[in-house]
């Protein structure tokens, strides 16, 4: 494997746990509420900015992974996706870029 993509997948996983071990530790003092999750994320105007250009970078990722599959028939990088919605673009984004760069067989 290249250094490169070792990069790549320390980033990915690091963009999964660190966000994760913040989000946590929010549910464990605020309670398992996804609504007040989202209501915190919009508790100020600062806040609510750094929310949309998350989403819009999600989407534009999204878009992106949607293009270069259909042109590389690289299947497994649409594992990308669902990590990008469900954990966040810190961890979607390299995910993305460690399964684009691998070796073609």
């Amino acid at each position: 494997m290249s250094p490169l993509r070792i990069v790549y997948l320390a980033l990915a996983i690091w963009g999964a746990m660190h966000p994760m071990y913040w989000f946590l530790a929010w549910f464990r003092e605020n309670g398992y509420s996804l609504g007040r999750m989202v209501d915190a994320w919009h508790a100020n105007a600062a806040s609510s900015g750094l929310v949309w250009d998350l989403t819009i970078a999600a989407i534009a990722l999204t878009v992106w992974i949607c293009a270069e599959v259909r042109v590389r028939r690289n299947w497994i990088a649409l594992l990308a996706i669902p990590a990008t919605f469900c954990i966040g673009v810190s961890c979607g984004l390299p995910l993305y870029l460690f399964l684009r760069t691998r070796p073609v067989t």
